[in-house]
């Protein structure tokens, strides 16, 4: 089978398995997922999905944001890792989208990356789940999944990101991408991956 092939038959059994996947950070608006975005860098999504309950209680607007303290917002998010860092560009976002945008996420690349502690995974996830603009935001999951399934030989996940749109479907990113973040999860992790249980690597293996 050539590679063309490969590619259709990877995206039959993403499909098959997750065929109207979730976004894994719970969220409620534009705002509060970018705030989950971020708070997931470094940090699993099952963490995350258990912290911001609490903070979205307090806080679940810009303006509602910038009442609390970046101290008390750092207590909140603390289990999620880095928190002085993030907890200083949750507030500092909420007021720059207060005075910038009146209050609104922007929709945009560009606008988006010029905020505090956003970058373009970030960017993309908010721009692909809370816009319907078609991103393909890759995170550690998606760039081992693309390079053992021989999608990409990237160094960074800028080249598999790269590579990744240039052999699948625009129409198919932004579900695409959930797919293969749930399937490395289950079926192909980092350590301990059999490729004979893998209903995708044991196929590509035995071409």
């Amino acid at each position: 089978m050539n590679k063309k092939n490969n590619i259709k038959k990877i995206q039959q059994i993403l499909d098959e398995l997750y065929p109207a996947p979730a976004i894994p950070l719970q969220h409620t608006s534009p705002y509060t997922l970018l705030i989950s975005v971020l708070l997931s860098a470094q940090c699993t999504d099952r963490r995350v999905n258990q912290i911001t309950p609490i903070l979205f209680s307090r806080a679940k607007t810009p303006y509602e944001m910038i009442q609390l303290s970046v101290e008390e917002i750092q207590d909140m998010i603390r289990p999620c890792g880095l928190s002085q860092r993030k907890a200083k560009a949750i507030w500092d976002l909420s007021h720059i989208l207060i005075t910038e945008y009146g209050g609104e996420v922007p929709c945009s690349f560009e606008e988006l990356e010029s905020l505090p502690g956003v970058g373009h995974k970030t960017a993309s996830v908010v721009m692909s789940q809370a816009f319907d603009c078609p991103a393909f935001p890759v995170d550690t999951h998606i760039h081992r999944l693309a390079k053992r399934w021989h999608l990409s030989s990237g160094k960074n996940v800028e080249q598999t990101e790269r590579d990744l749109k240039k052999q699948f479907p625009k129409k198919q990113w932004n579900r695409l991408h959930i797919q293969m973040i749930y399937f490395g999860r289950e079926y192909c992790p980092a350590r301990g991956h059999d490729p004979t249980l893998c209903p995708i690597c044991s196929w590509l293996t035995k071409k």
